[in-house]
């Protein structure tokens, strides 16, 4: 009733908000037609030269903001030693530059899109309704020819064939443009998100926007949910584009930092999976040369299935991350036996509340039964038994209402229910928390009755500050295990909760399973094992304890990102799918990203059914049969659509005992992806799929199976999302065939379980359902509508404030990644430098105000000099003019210091034998020692200043290297420690902003320091057999890396982190090592070190001596 006011109330101001988007575009359609009617009659070879032609307009158009931009560069190029300053204001200008020729870039594709658009179109007729087009062959053509057996040379001539492979298998072109394929095609180019139904041909619809954006000669990026979609979809459409010019490219078919890879980015279309795009982005900020870099700059890119993933995969986070220095595999070993006792400990003492529910329930006292009720719910709420009794008649009202009693007042009763427990479950939010019962029951008989309690770090460290009989020494050694054993107790407390997650939330078959010896987690929006990943935060490796299988090491965070921001830096952003519009909110909040909803070729004739719900999941499954059994009888082929590996395996048996045929596609049997859809539209076969969603693969119907009825879905249980249940949906019915859906829900589902109203239990119990009934209802298919929208709102809630987390770290890593290229290109290097020195300079001022002789000290040991600034001046009021003397001395000294080395450097590099390329030569500040690859034919052609060039690069990535992966280390541990600003009624995330901002300027002042401080002082020490020959340029070593993705859980399923495996070149931090030791110091690792006066202090860590050695204090020993 209400919807279709809201259709009546829709046409009298003119229709939909889509429908009106769709309206807007229809002159450019009829543009698109007028031209694509004109170029039939056109030859094979005029139409091949209309990509020249249009290619010649774009650079007409923007001729004049290009000619600007290479007037800079000219200038720039042209003028190496102009002022800095000069050079940062001309760098400025080609900034905006850039800026105002992309604005002039899209008004120009804009004129063009009509010819464009045609083209693609009349070249998709073409190859449909002719075996072969002749034209005259081009290097281009010659080129293909060798690898692609639809391209054949004869003569002069390049023969064009209509069939070519695509995954394996041959296909023979057979599709043109419908309009409204136009229409997505302009939607896309727009920006804005096509959402098109399941066989509109989404595939076929990005060809017209890819290839009118590939004509920029920017760079067209095409992102798909797997790589044999990335792969298949590569090969389908690569002809429409090769056939004028346009080169296509996968990066999924090439490996990590190959030149192959570098090469497909330098395609002018290039498809590839989200993940390794954003894998790329981050190898490239952690590459040591330019040569290795392989992306350029973000363009445009068009996302397929574009709800999965920025919005499902948008919930992980990519990780690339090392190994520890110190892994914790064993602890899980140690602590499993404990954490086994724990649990069937619980499993007892809420099996007991259980039985005194049902005895005080039935005995009418409700009270008691329902607090009995509350705590078996809060102990295990996956029990079979609980799940079971919930379901029957007034019992979930119950429950609910003794909910309400606790969480009310903030929850401030919930310690009293939660007593007689050794932990609490909060199923929803995926959090285990141990009581006070369940840390005395797991510390036991153990020697130290304190083994699983924390102490109270900020009271005793207060104790140990204000104790009086300590000296300076012992306060600081007490104050360093006061902190050692926090942070072994916390670590311990940690394994503990992440091994009773993996036994109480985590189940073989549903969120992953055991392959090879290994945990394999399933993705539960496809089905599929997603190999090489791994869940975050040591709960794959407590999931590993628990199946007693190898426990990998831990690793550490190298470089991180969330897709959300990786997909903000385009220049242009677009997508397409079958199902966003229940999403548009998200999608417009956090990408801006309009979605318009595009009318279908054929009306569609699918009929979805009101869902059937049962009491019990043994109902449902029965009724499931029964429903298959009558469908086949019909002929009509069945897709039966599962949330999980156990479920699809559980209908399988059923279906056997049946002796119904059936196959499954579920993550077990992937591989078999392509035979099984090929079978499932025949006559009365039966697939039982795992999540069909972002299968890219459409089910086509048998003549015999559309006369039946066509396709019908059975879907199981709903999913989470509404989303995915219409993706389900969209399986059946596409392109105007028949088809049916029905879903089938039971009260014991996860979804009803956890967010089915108080309201739907109620009228269930006032309803009377028996054993076997159905409900068959709209205000029940509503209610569990709105119980799918609060898992949605659930997780969105939880992306939005991964996304805001991740904010804080995006702008540190745009800062860094920033500086970074400035060193890698070295184009801007000098410039930031310069800051870094008046910063510096700056800092030093400030720190010192009115202590002249510490002033002095702090010159020589960060500047390397005497400073000529006098007691009078610095004690003066006009700090300024201080500051300006010190910049100007300091970089008087650093150029004469600098003219120095590239004299020594030259000097060394003459002696060198001409036979070598590259050399490595190191670099001290004597304390330090950074070794620098230069090349020897260019450090004696420009007299030694490469050398000086090469030097500011290698110790400036070396320094944000080393210092970055710190403050990423210290960055995790501030985001676990803020979630305890909870406890005091304070929000995590505005504690998270503060205290990192705070890490962050303490950081940069930290690289600053370090980076001014080793350039100022640098010279080659006089060992000159230190100087050899470097082959690693050429032949570089590959370390393992892991990628991950860490994943934000969602609110039913218990997602973790995703980890990829894989080699990469080497790019380890350049080694930072004291002269008088080989041993590399991280901040926190312990060090030996020998002062002055002979005094040696052992097992010191490395951050409090840090400034001793920077002032030649001491040394490192081993």
């Amino acid at each position: 009733m209400f919807n279709s006011m809201l259709k009546g109330v829709a046409k009298i101001f003119g229709g939909t908000k889509s429908e009106k988007d769709v309206k807007s575009v229809q002159p450019l359609v009829a543009q698109v037609n007028e031209v694509y009617a004109s170029l039939t009659a056109i030859s094979d070879e005029a139409l091949r030269g209309k990509t020249a032609e249009l290619k010649a307009i774009l650079a007409e158009k923007l001729a004049v903001v290009d000619n600007k931009i290479t007037a800079f560069k000219n200038l720039l190029e042209e003028n190496p030693d102009m002022d800095i300053l000069e050079k940062e204001k001309i760098f400025n200008q080609i900034d905006e530059a850039e800026k105002e020729r992309n604005k002039q870039l899209e008004v120009a594709l804009l004129d063009i899109l009509p010819t464009a658009f045609a083209v693609v179109r009349e070249t998709a007729r073409r190859f449909a309704q002719n075996e072969k087009l002749e034209v005259q062959a081009t290097d281009f053509d010659r080129q293909l020819a060798q690898t692609k057996k639809n391209v054949e040379i004869s003569g002069e001539k390049a023969i064009w064939h209509n069939r070519w492979l695509a995954a394996g298998n041959e296909i023979i072109w057979n599709m043109v443009h419908y309009d409204v394929q136009l229409i997505g095609g302009i939607v896309l180019h727009q920006g804005k998100i096509s959402e098109m139904a399941t066989g509109e041909g989404k595939t076929l619809v990005a060809t017209l926007p890819a290839y009118l954006n590939a004509l920029a000669g920017r760079g067209v990026h095409i992102v798909t949910v797997n790589d044999y979609l990335s792969k298949r979809d590569s090969e389908w459409n690569a002809p429409l584009f090769e056939f004028h010019g346009l080169v296509v490219d996968c990066v999924d078919k090439h490996q990590p930092n190959s030149e192959e890879r570098r090469r497909a980015y330098l395609a002018d279309i290039t498809y590839g999976t989200n993940n390794e795009f954003g894998f790329d982005y981050l190898r490239d900020n952690m590459a040591r040369e330019v040569a290795e870099l392989v992306q350029r700059k973000h363009h445009y890119a068009m996302v397929d299935e574009v709800d999965s993933v920025l919005i499902d995969e948008a919930r992980t986070p990519l990780i690339i991350a090392g190994p520890v220095e110190r892994s914790n595999e064993q602890e899980f070993y140690d602590l499993k036996p404990r954490v086994v006792r724990l649990v069937e400990a619980q499993k007892k003492v809420t099996n007991d509340f259980l039985v005194e529910a049902k005895r005080k329930i039935t005995g009418n006292d409700e009270k008691e039964g329902g607090l009995a009720l509350f705590r078996a719910f809060r102990g295990l709420p996956k029990s079979k038994a609980l799940i079971k009794f919930l379901s029957e008649s007034g019992m979930r009202a119950v429950m609910q209402k003794t909910e309400n009693y606790y969480l009310q007042d903030n929850s401030r009763m919930m310690p009293e229910a939660d007593v007689p427990l050794y932990f609490t479950i909060d199923e929803k939010n995926n959090q285990v928390e141990l009581t006070e019962r369940g840390i005395e029951y797991i510390t036991g008989n153990s020697e130290d009755a304190q083994f699983f309690v924390m102490p109270d770090i900020g009271t005793e460290l207060s104790v140990i500050e204000n104790n009086r009989e300590l000296t300076a020494e012992e306060k600081l050694l007490q104050k360093e295990n006061l902190i050692q054993d926090y942070n072994i107790k916390s670590s311990r407390i940690h394994t503990v909760n992440q091994l009773l997650k993996a036994f109480t939330l985590f189940e073989n078959g549903t969120e992953y399973i055991l392959e090879e010896g290994k945990v394999k987690i399933v993705d539960e929006q496809t089905g599929r094992v997603m190999d090489g990943r791994r869940y975050s935060d040591g709960l794959h490796q407590a999931i590993e304890a628990k199946e007693n299988v190898k426990v990998e090491e831990a690793t550490q965070t190298y470089a991180t990102i969330t897709l959300q921001n990786y997909f903000r830096m385009y220049h242009k952003l677009a997508g397409m799918t079958g199902t966003a519009e229940t999403e548009a909110g998200e999608l417009w909040d956090i990408y801006k990203l309009d979605v318009v909803s595009i009318p279908t070729n054929i009306p569609p004739q699918r009929k979805d059914q009101e869902d059937k719900v049962y009491k019990t999941a043994r109902e449902k499954y029965n009724a499931v049969i029964q429903e298959i059994t009558e469908l086949t009888q019909q002929g009509r082929p069945v897709l039966v659509g599962t949330t999980s590996v156990e479920i699809s395996e559980l209908l399988s048996r059923l279906l056997t005992v049946r002796k119904i045929r059936h196959q499954v596609l579920n993550a077990k049997l992937h591989q078999k992806e392509a035979e099984i859809v090929a079978e499932a539209g025949k006559p009365s076969t039966v697939t039982i799929a795992t999540n069909m969603a972002g299968r890219g693969t459409d089910i086509k119907l048998a003549p015999e199976s559309k006369a039946a009825g066509g396709l019908a879905i059975v879907g199981t249980e709903r999913h989470e999302s509404r989303r995915v249940d219409r993706q389900l949906r969209g399986r059946a019915g596409r392109q105007g065939d028949a088809g049916t859906s029905q879903f089938f829900v039971s009260l014991e589902d996860n979804l009803m379980r956890l967010f089915g109203s108080e309201r739907l239990s109620k009228v269930m119990d006032r309803l009377g359902l028996e054993e076997g009934e159905v409900i068959q209802h709209s205000m029940i298919t509503s209610s569990i509508e709105r119980a799918q929208k609060k898992v949605e709102e659930n997780n969105f809630g939880m992306r939005k404030r991964l996304l805001e987390y991740d904010n804080v770290m995006n702008y540190q890593r745009t800062v860094i990644y920033k500086r970074r290229m400035n060193a890698l290109f070295g184009e801007r290097l000098a410039l930031d430098i310069l800051n870094i020195t008046y910063d510096t300079c700056e800092a030093i001022i400030n720190s010192t105000q009115g202590e002249y002789e510490t002033f002095k000290l702090e010159v020589i040991s960060d500047l390397g000099f005497d400073t000529a600034v006098t007691e009078a001046e610095f004690m003066s009021k006009n700090q300024q003019l201080v500051i300006d003397k010190l910049f100007k001395e300091a970089e008087a000294h650093y150029e004469a210091k600098n003219q120095q080395v590239a004299q020594q450097g030259l000097k060394v590099f003459s002696d060198i034998p001409k036979q070598f390329e590259f050399v490595v030569i190191p670099f001290t500040d004597g304390i330090k020692r950074i070794e620098v690859v230069a090349d020897l034919k260019k450090v004696l052609e420009t007299k030694g200043k490469e050398l000086i060039t090469q030097a500011e690069k290698m110790i400036s990535l070396a320094i944000i290297d080393q210092e970055w992966k710190e403050h990423l280390r210290e960055m995790d541990d501030l985001k676990q420690s803020v979630q305890n600003a909870a406890f005091e009624q304070k929000d995590p995330l505005l504690v998270y902003k503060f205290e990192a901002s705070d890490l962050f300027s303490a950081f940069l002042k930290r690289i600053n320091k370090d980076a001014i401080s080793f350039l100022m002082k640098a010279h080659i020490p006089v060992q000159q057999q230190a100087i050899k020959e470097s082959r690693q340029v050429r032949e570089p070593k590959k370390p393992k890396y892991q990628l991950s993705k860490a994943e934000a859980q969602s609110v039913l399923s218990n997602g973790g982190t995703d980890v990829l495996e894989d080699e990469m070149p080497e790019r380890t931090p350049e080694k930072i090592m004291p002269i008088k030791s080989n041993k590399i110091a991280n901040r926190n690792d312990l060090v030996n070190v020998q002062y002055i006066d002979g005094t040696i202090k052992k097992a010191v860590k490395y951050k409090k001596i840090e400034d001793d050695l920077r002032n030649n204090k001491c040394v490192i020993v081993d």
